[in-house]
């Protein structure tokens, strides 16, 4: 019978002052902090000018324990440099599945920690929060296809705003039939990805560049079919006055419920785009295609993989799959707003690297993508019932993006 051994050394260790971190915050969060330690953060405050109360006291304790325990665990799982004695457990806690689980899981626990008064616990703040995350979700299908093609895809927000522009004007203002306005805004989204793959594929453009130049001119695009205003079901009428039309049926399925009104349809959209992707990674030849592309593509290209027609049907991808987060976005505002998508690439971008696939290509899959969908979607929902401004959410999204490139290159190293 194999003996499983855990070697005790300077990671364990740190691991083991992670979780006594977790578990100082989780007795603070329900039993509360001690008195004598309130007292002296409030004095040391009186010392530096600055006024703490017992209950800001508290949260500082609360956060200290747990700053305390991620990053003790973050030194225990992240692999650093060639250990060929590695135990089974080392090398299950320093695998890509386990990280992204553990990061997934800290979030959770920070909303234990911060349960906004109970909102945590209700089923409405898991139903809305996964609504929320599942638009940044389906952003981030695609661009793992990219970046595991070594590429990037800055655009995919501003596709969005022009599919959304775009399917609102085509069901709302002209009365289309829902599969002519769903063909035409696919074929816009899967057109705009592959002009940016050609860029980059056959006129040898860095991705970076390409890609921002399609952000521009697609938000351009939208703005000049809109008018710069918001296709609503206000239209206007030839003598300057406006009449309201009903919504479209099919902006209604589309942002509806199932299961007793606890699973958005958008959330069965992303699930499906996931599927869908993942299927198409793992078993069919193009996405060992770009798996390889993404590892080494010169060696890729000498072993006859089409390097430029691999990257052109990535890059397709995206810009499809940002056309089907732009229909959902339509669908849910009852509008095509041509300022919709700004930043949702940041977002989307943080999902992808936060569950662990490489930034520089060749490594991830959508099942760490979906870890980092939830992992993002539940972070931005508990900042959210707690009230923490936007302008600080985008900070930490940054921190956060910049935290799992660190994480990738000590792996790496």
């Amino acid at each position: 019978m194999k003996v499983l051994h855990i070697r005790f050394d300077f990671k364990t260790a740190c691991g083991l002052i992670g979780l006594v971190g977790l578990l100082l915050s989780l007795a603070t969060r329900f039993v509360g902090a001690p008195f004598p330690l309130i007292l002296a953060i409030e004095n040391v405050g009186r010392l530096l000018g600055i006024s703490i109360s017992p209950q800001a006291a508290y949260y500082l304790i609360l956060l200290s324990w747990y700053i305390l325990g991620f990053f003790g665990l973050y030194s225990w799982l992240v692999k650093t440099g060639e250990q060929p004695q590695r135990t089974s457990l080392q090398e299950f806690l320093t695998s890509p599945v386990s990280r992204a689980l553990a990061a997934l899981l800290l979030v959770m626990f920070l909303g234990v920690l911060f349960d906004a008064d109970g909102a945590f616990y209700k089923i409405g703040t898991h139903r809305d929060g996964l609504r929320q995350a599942s638009e940044f979700g389906i952003l981030a299908c695609g661009l793992t296809l990219v970046i595991i093609g070594g590429g990037i895809d800055l655009s995919v927000g501003s596709v969005l705003a022009l599919s959304a522009v775009l399917f609102a004007l085509f069901t709302i203002h002209w009365g289309w039939s829902p599969p002519l306005a769903l063909a035409v805004c696919l074929g816009v989204g899967a057109t705009c990805g592959m002009a940016s793959g050609m860029l980059v594929a056959n006129f040898r453009i860095q991705p970076f560049i390409a890609t921002l130049a399609m952000m521009v001119f697609a938000r351009g695009l939208a703005k000049t079919i809109s008018g710069g205003m918001k296709v609503s079901t206000a239209v206007r009428n030839p003598d300057g006055t406006y009449r309201y039309v009903p919504i479209p049926e099919i902006l209604e399925a589309i942002d509806s419920r199932i299961l007793w009104g606890n699973i958005s349809m958008v959330t069965v959209i992303f699930l499906v785009c996931a599927a869908v992707t993942g299927i198409l990674l793992a078993w069919h030849r193009w996405g060992r295609e770009l798996y390889a592309i993404g590892g080494n593509e010169e060696a890729a290209r000498l072993s006859g993989i089409s390097v430029a027609r691999a990257k052109i049907l990535a890059y397709m991808a995206s810009g499809f799959l940002a056309a089907v987060a732009g229909i959902c976005h339509a669908a849910q505002e009852k509008q095509g707003d041509p300022e919709a998508g700004v930043g949702y690439e940041l977002t989307a971008i943080a999902m992808v690297v936060i569950g662990g696939t490489a930034l520089t290509g060749g490594r991830g899959s959508i099942g760490l993508t979906l870890l980092g969908t939830l992992t993002i979607g539940y972070l931005e929902k508990i900042l959210s019932i707690n009230a923490v401004p936007e302008a600080q959410r985008l900070m930490l999204t940054g921190v956060i993006i910049v935290t799992a490139v660190l994480m990738q290159q000590r792996r790496q190293g």
